[in-house]
């Protein structure tokens, strides 16, 4: 391990709860935290952003050796702004691993966007199906209704200001808008339906396109949305499709080489599937206590959910010292 100060990696999201696990691996003295922004710890409508404080308050502690780096599925702007708030200035990286972006010199110095004829015959296939997908941009997400996911933003986007919201695009016509899309990348496809059978046949057709990559996902995705005083539960099967070999870790791992660390100065803090090869890979890979039962057998460790500071707990156990 190099003796200079150099960073480390963490990331985040959502599921069922398991017991803390004591911690049996030694803290690491010199880290870099990427923090995986999955909607456990945003979702600032039901409460769960009580692990931003005690995050900060972490990160302030270990200000000279940690540089935050925010890892997520979002949008370019909602990674940026949250990067802002908990004062990250180095690195984002969005879209699941589509975009790395360096926030001091204002440049993307990574990407591995969806070419736009592979979106198109995407789409095409939704459309003939009638499955609900929406297309995630750099700074928006375009969709035809509010619905699952889309309907998680829009609820969310109540509880922020103008400048930190989710920009959702409602439009009749998303082929014909995709198509005559100019200055913006398109970073990810979702697709989403409350049927199963539906759902894993239209995944049968969409493997068949080259040079794409579908998330693997086994179970259902469930959110909890507000309905005037009361809490809705919103479940359905998910996923999402990305350019070929797009994933969190590989854009970590970019990053490493790039700013000179290796995978043992790396720790993943994850709790889905999109974060697996995260944790399979880094030095120490660490579930939140939220996380699916798959994602904590693959971790070296778990901690505390979202709304116990696991986040906080994580840092603190492994990269403060």
């Amino acid at each position: 391990m190099n003796s200079q100060v150099v960073e480390k990696v963490s990331l985040v999201r959502e599921d069922e709860n398991i017991s803390y696990i004591t911690p049996t691996i030694n803290p690491l003295s010199c880290t870099v935290v990427i923090v995986e922004t999955g909607h456990n710890i945003w979702l600032y409508d039901t409460g769960s952003h009580s692990d931003i404080p005690a995050m900060i308050n972490s990160y302030n502690q270990a200000e000279k050796n940690i540089n935050i780096v925010l890892a997520s599925g979002r949008l370019f702007n909602s990674v940026k702004n949250i990067s802002n708030d908990l004062g990250g200035n180095k690195y984002i990286i969005c879209g699941n691993g589509s975009l790395i972006y360096d926030l001091q010199n204002e440049e993307i110095i990574y990407d591995k966007f969806i070419e736009k004829n592979k979106a198109l015959q995407i789409i095409n296939i939704c459309e003939k199906n009638s499955i609900y997908y929406n297309i995630y941009t750099e700074n928006m997400v375009i969709a035809k209704t509010l619905e699952n996911n889309v309907l998680f933003y829009h609820q969310e986007n109540a509880n922020k200001p103008e400048s930190k919201k989710t920009k959702i695009n409602l439009v009749n016509d998303i082929y014909n808008y995709v198509e005559n899309l100019d200055n913006e990348n398109i970073l990810k496809i979702t697709i989403s339906d409350k049927n199963s059978i539906i759902f894993n046949s239209i995944i049968k057709k969409l493997r068949n396109i080259k040079n794409i990559d579908v998330l693997d996902v086994a179970h259902m995705s469930r959110k909890m949305i507000k309905s005037g005083t009361e809490a809705v539960s919103l479940e359905y099967y998910y996923t999402e499709i990305t350019s070929e070999n797009v994933d969190k870790w590989n854009a970590i791992s970019w990053l490493s080489e790039k700013i000179g660390i290796t995978r043992e100065e790396i720790i993943a803090i994850g709790d889905n599937v999109n974060d697996k090869m995260m944790l399979e890979n880094a030095g120490l890979g660490i579930a939140m206590g939220n996380s699916a039962p798959y994602i904590q057998q693959i971790a070296d460790k778990v901690v505390a959910n979202n709304n116990e500071n696991g986040v906080a707990q994580a840092i603190e156990e492994n990269c403060l010292y």
